[in-house]
């Protein structure tokens, strides 16, 4: 499974370790994704989900139906 959140879209980042010495070694910065399910009211059904923090964070503040509404406008399946 790809490590990417259903709802951002991030995903892994590469970059450079840096050593004291100044020598550089490739890197990868993954997201930090999190497997969680919600509680849907107007479908009276559990969505799970597989979401950065900072989704959450967005889900927290505009609710979940609003960002199941733009995933499906960006013609996502849920």
């Amino acid at each position: 499974m790809a490590r990417v959140c259903m709802v951002t879209g991030k995903k892994p980042m590469v970059g450079n370790n840096v050593s004291h010495a100044n020598n550089r070694t490739k890197r990868r910065f993954l997201p930090n994704l999190q497997n969680r399910k919600f509680w849907v009211e107007s479908e009276n059904r559990w969505v799970s989900m597989r979401i950065t923090n900072a989704a959450l964070r967005t889900i927290d503040k505009n609710g979940i139906d609003a960002v199941l509404a733009g995933m499906r406008a960006d013609g996502q399946k849920i």
